[in-house]
């Protein structure tokens, strides 16, 4: 299981960038009438963030490789391997995404010219994510080569991608308050009410992964190889501590962030309750997306040898 903890860190990280990236892009387009300024001071924070976690998990994937410089011999595959076409992608997202945050941050280019490449980084970042569903939907592994893999990375890029980026706003305002910065009522609303948008959408995401995972354990009971219903055994048996403490840290923070719906009101919402409590949603989702991955990766039972 440890063995592929480099790709357990490149697949988390990359998703959970893709996610923010895309979360951030749409507060950007939901609050399109909100003054740009007010805009920048509650996402640049996150946006800066984005960047480093991808470039980590990056490097981290290296180390799978045994040397850094074979990842540029998987580029030579393009048109018949996953993994080059994963491994490219990712470095063009990583590489419209550092461009996009120097566009911003130096206010260079037009306006529409940023959101241009903001909308190309997106699709790229969403690109990478089913690359990399792709990269497991092996015929040699009939427990990875269903529609269950591409669904389950996209939920994690969400639902993980969503709470750090909640994390991330509510925790640079607090410290701004911290350091004496001026109150910023319109910026402390959109917090509000982005937190809030976030926290029902993980709500959605968590209904998704509870609705789908009967539906893969069945899935494999019913698919008829040895190798699916050994990969069904290790879940009920050997793993089945593991897999319920995956399922009970994402549901514990969901709800965490379900609690904020009814708790946010007035300015008390952007205080010490909202900052700890979404950190910790975060802590609990990061928790549990890790250690479902590291079951994923476990529960590997392959075809023949």
């Amino acid at each position: 299981m440890w063995e592929e903890l480099p790709l357990v860190i490149f697949t988390i990280a990359a998703q959970m960038s893709v996610g923010s990236f895309v979360v951030l892009g749409v507060i950007n387009v939901v609050n399109w009438n909100k003054p740009q300024r007010t805009l920048e001071k509650v996402t640049m924070p996150a946006l800066y963030a984005i960047g480093p976690l991808l470039v980590f998990g990056l490097a981290a994937s290296t180390l799978h490789l045994g040397s850094p410089l074979k990842a540029a011999n998987a580029l030579l595959h393009l048109q018949t391997s996953w993994l080059s076409r994963e491994i490219l992608l990712g470095m063009l997202f990583a590489g419209a995404g550092a461009l996009f945050a120097v566009l911003q941050w130096f206010r260079f280019g037009s306006h529409r010219l940023r959101q241009a490449l903001a909308v190309v980084t997106a699709v790229l970042g969403l690109a990478l994510v089913y690359a990399i569903s792709q990269v497991y939907s092996l015929r040699t592994v009939p427990a990875w080569a269903t529609w269950a893999t591409p669904v389950r990375f996209y939920i994690t890029t969400f639902l993980l991608g969503g709470v750090a980026v909640a994390a991330a706003l509510v925790v640079a305002s607090y410290i701004r308050r911290r350091r004496g910065g001026e109150p910023d009522p319109a910026a402390r609303a959109l917090i509000r009410h982005t937190v809030q948008g976030i926290a029902f959408g993980a709500i959605l995401a968590l209904g998704l992964k509870f609705i789908g995972e009967p539906a893969y354990l069945a899935y494999l009971g019913t698919e008829g190889s040895p190798q699916a219903l050994a990969t069904l055994e290790l879940l009920g048996g050997q793993y089945s501590l593991l897999s319920a403490a995956e399922n009970i840290l994402i549901f514990a923070g969901v709800i965490a962030l379900g609690f904020l719906l009814f708790r946010m009101a007035g300015d008390r919402a952007l205080g010490r309750l909202m900052s700890v409590t979404t950190v910790a949603a975060f802590v609990l989702v990061l928790g549990g997306e890790f250690v479902g991955r590291l079951l994923f990766y476990a529960t590997m039972v392959r075809l023949g040898i």
